[in-house]
């Protein structure tokens, strides 16, 4: 028995249903390709189907008249193994929880059926229609508590892209005591809205799930703890297309008395000092972080934006073995999935993770905005980002939150890449001279050039990053080097967890 392709979406789409027919010889829709439909794609292919951060079907495919027309795109789709949108290397198949794919049985059953014709065969072979819980907006069941952007923001008619904060203080009238969090999900006002940031609540991107912790795994929401929204908007700019928004996140709890054993700690591996050449096709940095305990990784994210090419989690053992944890060879600026591991990847004590990202900022890559722009980090999608997040246990009892715990007083955030503004001085520096101009420059750290510059000599040494790395609380930063081979340019960072 295969899962349902939603991980935990507590609705009567999370089923399982039994092996598909091998692929025939002369298979017919109702007998072979209904199953496997309802099986892997119904979950998102049907009226008010699953919405994966803003990624909604376009289409139904609940029955012959509603497939009929599509079938040659789905042959297409299917036969390239665009759909369902999967993006592990085939060698992770079984190892996690929510993958979404066909087995080549399944793959050749639908060609097979498209090849001959597409004859819908007999009615009387149909499986039982799937019944959808469609009376209910959240995919993860009613929630115990909605919170909403505590105001309306209007998108301007001229935005393009921008980013607006917002803060929800979570008071006793909202949370009378301390509870654990099962599941989560964002519920976005607005078709303009790219991804919600929610410290300390995680989420959500092009692509992603509901967040659904598994059974004995939660995290803890209290009055004094607030929710913050880093809203980032992204559309057409034109006259009549400003909207508002005012987006919402559902939380369910585990019951008063359930024993949460475990809160859910986070990693986001990254670097924030990199300038990806113009036309490099195959650009790269990598980061690492140590575990000092025995860690149980839970899950993972890979995030960059629109030069994505390709991502990869390994794990160096103490031992001296080493072992890739996940491999994305085809990375998906709109699928931005998080793998959970079916059982989670037990680490020992010293082991090293590294997280690889590669971009492509060539002509090739037709999803890129100028191949003729060196880009550097920054929020908008048309910089570039690098974080490879990571859920896990660790197995002392220490939590440490993806994002912080929303400011609570005797709750330190933490978790977070430390920027390397040494590493940054020295491979932002584009003319050599030692120093970086204000040009040189991410646009999102401009704003702060007049503090680093501390002697207004319009260039930033390294002396002058370190002091501004102590002002701001990160003086550990890890340490850059570079390196290259096989035409492939890298950076390499180092945290300490």
């Amino acid at each position: 028995m295969r899962k349902a392709a939603l991980f935990g979406a507590v609705v009567a789409g999370s089923i399982f249903v039994g092996q598909p027919a091998d692929a025939a010889s002369n298979p017919t829709f109702t007998k072979d390709v209904l199953p496997i439909l309802q099986e892997n794609c119904q979950v998102c292919h049907r009226s008010n189907g699953a919405n994966l951060g803003g990624m909604v079907a376009p289409m139904a495919l609940t029955s012959y008249k509603e497939v009929r027309p599509w079938a040659k795109s789905i042959q297409k789709q299917v036969a390239n193994r665009t759909m369902p949108p999967w993006h592990a290397a085939p060698a992770h198949a079984g190892e996690f929880r929510n993958e979404r794919t066909l087995t080549q049985a399944e793959v050749d059953t639908i060609v097979n059926w498209v090849e001959a014709g597409t004859p819908r065969g007999n009615p009387q072979d149909a499986p039982e229609p799937v019944k959808w819980d469609t009376g209910n907006e959240w995919s993860i069941g009613e929630p115990d508590l909605i919170l909403t952007m505590p105001e309306r923001y209007f998108v301007d008619d001229d935005v393009v892209d921008i980013y607006k904060n917002f803060r929800t203080n979570i008071t006793e009238e909202i949370m009378p005591e301390e509870r654990f969090i099962k599941a989560i999900e964002f519920k976005p006002g607005s078709s303009v809205v790219h991804h919600i940031i929610s410290q300390p609540l995680g989420g959500i991107a092009p692509g992603n799930d509901p967040t659904v912790y598994p059974d004995g795994i939660g995290q803890k929401l209290a009055a004094g703890d607030s929710v913050t929204w880093q809203m980032h908007y992204h559309k057409e700019p034109g006259p009549g297309t400003g909207v508002w928004d005012q987006s919402r996140v559902g939380l369910k709890f585990y019951p008063k008395d359930y024993d949460v054993k475990y809160e859910l700690s986070g990693a986001p591996l990254g670097e924030f000092a990199f300038r990806i050449p113009a036309g490099d096709e195959n650009y790269s940095v990598s980061s690492v972080r140590t575990f000092e305990h025995d860690t149980q990784i839970v899950n993972f994210t890979p995030h960059m934006h629109l030069r994505g090419k390709a991502a990869k989690y390994e794990a160096f053992y103490p031992d001296g073995t080493t072992e890739v944890l996940l491999d994305v060879p085809k990375y998906d600026f709109n699928w931005q999935t998080t793998y959970y591991y079916d059982e989670f990847k037990k680490l020992p004590a010293g082991t090293k993770v590294k997280f690889t990202s590669w971009w492509d900022n060539s002509a090739n890559n037709p999803h890129n905005p100028d191949p003729t722009k060196s880009v550097m980090w920054g929020e908008p999608t048309t910089d570039e980002m690098s974080f490879g997040f990571m859920g896990f246990i660790d197995d002392s009892g220490d939590a440490a939150p993806m994002f912080g715990r929303g400011g609570r007083e005797g709750r330190g955030g933490g978790g977070g890449p430390r920027i390397d503004m040494e590493a940054m001085v020295k491979n932002l520096d584009e003319n050599g001279d030692g120093k970086l101009q204000k040009e040189e420059m991410p646009e999102a750290m401009q704003g702060f050039f007049v503090m680093i510059d501390t002697n207004k000599d319009g260039g930033v040494t390294i002396e002058e990053a370190k002091v501004a790395m102590e002002r701001m609380g990160q003086g550990r930063g890890g340490r850059g080097g570079r390196g290259g081979r096989g035409g492939e340019r890298r950076r390499n960072v180092e945290h300490q967890d």
